[in-house]
């Protein structure tokens, strides 16, 4: 998996910060994740190709996470795109886009395919083969959800050595993978384990913006690799994250400690504070694997 943070400041945009827009990469997938002000100009900059986008997931309707898609929707109309583009959000945002864009008489000319979200329970939303996206219901001042992305467990590997050695036909090889026992040219079955070898132990991500301080969510995250979380405010203006339904960076450490996940990335920070590393101090008085997002920051994991 490869994370590319385009934006990940509160509110409002300014000339060095970027409001909340990330982009994962993850078996031959880019996914958008929430879409503020500037998203596009931030993919041009981190030179990741419009073309490859085809899914888009947006947590809430707040401006600063999704302001820039119409924007981007239309540019890629400009473009000239014929692909097929899915956009997973909160129930309304259909109703903002095409307003727009039949006010302005300019609809798509590709297929565009809105998934609205109203489901207070964590589901899948996306599934194929290779990949699954969850829903991770969160507690912010509107419905809002996080998405937990998680590889599926791959096929296991070929140890062509003694795969040769039991003189096993290339038609099994397929089997092989997949864990079943065959049966060698002489007849004998041969047991799967003693030819091939484990996969790669699937990856996940959990992204977690906006929300208060939410224990729930900790079975929903149990063991991710790495998990984003936002941290708006410091603990010295807590009384400030509790009415605006916002994180401290302390209270952060603390779901990552409790769900013992691999990483943790803190974000969304409020643009009253000048220093963030601040906000890494503070959480790595709970939790020790504590690193700070920031606009431009790439992560592969």
């Amino acid at each position: 998996m490869k994370l590319n943070i385009l934006g990940c400041y509160s509110a409002t945009p300014r000339t060095f910060t970027n409001p909340t827009s990330q982009v994962l990469e993850i078996n031959n997938h880019i996914f958008l994740i929430d879409c503020g002000e500037g998203t596009q100009v931030q993919l041009r900059k981190n030179k990741i190709k419009f073309s490859r986008i085809k899914h888009i997931f947006i947590s809430h309707l707040h401006g600063d996470h999704f302001f820039g898609l119409v924007g981007l929707i239309s540019t890629f109309r400009l473009l000239g795109r014929d692909t097929e583009l899915h956009i997973y959000s909160p129930k309304g945002l259909k109703e903002v886009i095409t307003l727009q864009m039949k006010l302005a008489n300019s609809w798509t000319n590709y297929k565009l395919t809105f998934h609205e979200l109203t489901n207070k329970d964590s589901e899948i939303v996306f599934e194929d083969e290779k990949v699954e996206v969850h829903t991770i219901p969160l507690d912010h001042r509107i419905y809002t959800n996080g998405f937990l992305f998680k590889e599926k467990p791959g096929d296991r590997k070929l140890d062509m050595n003694a795969v040769l050695n039991e003189n096993i036909d290339v038609s099994y090889y397929r089997k092989l993978k997949q864990g079943a026992d065959v049966t060698n040219e002489a007849g004998v079955l041969v047991k799967n384990e003693t030819v091939t070898k484990a996969p790669n132990k699937p990856k996940s991500y959990a992204f977690c913006s906006d929300t208060a301080y939410k224990e729930d969510i900790i079975p929903l995250i149990k063991n991710v690799d790495v998990l984003y979380h936002e941290s708006t405010f410091l603990e010295k203006h807590a009384k400030l994250a509790a009415p605006t339904k916002h994180s401290t960076a302390k209270q952060a450490a603390s779901i990552a400690k409790q769900a013992n996940v691999g990483q943790l990335i803190l974000g969304h920070y409020s643009t009253r504070y000048d220093d963030l590393n601040v906000f890494k101090t503070e959480a790595q008085t709970i939790f020790d694997n504590v690193v700070l997002g920031d606009d431009g920051k790439v992560f592969e994991f």
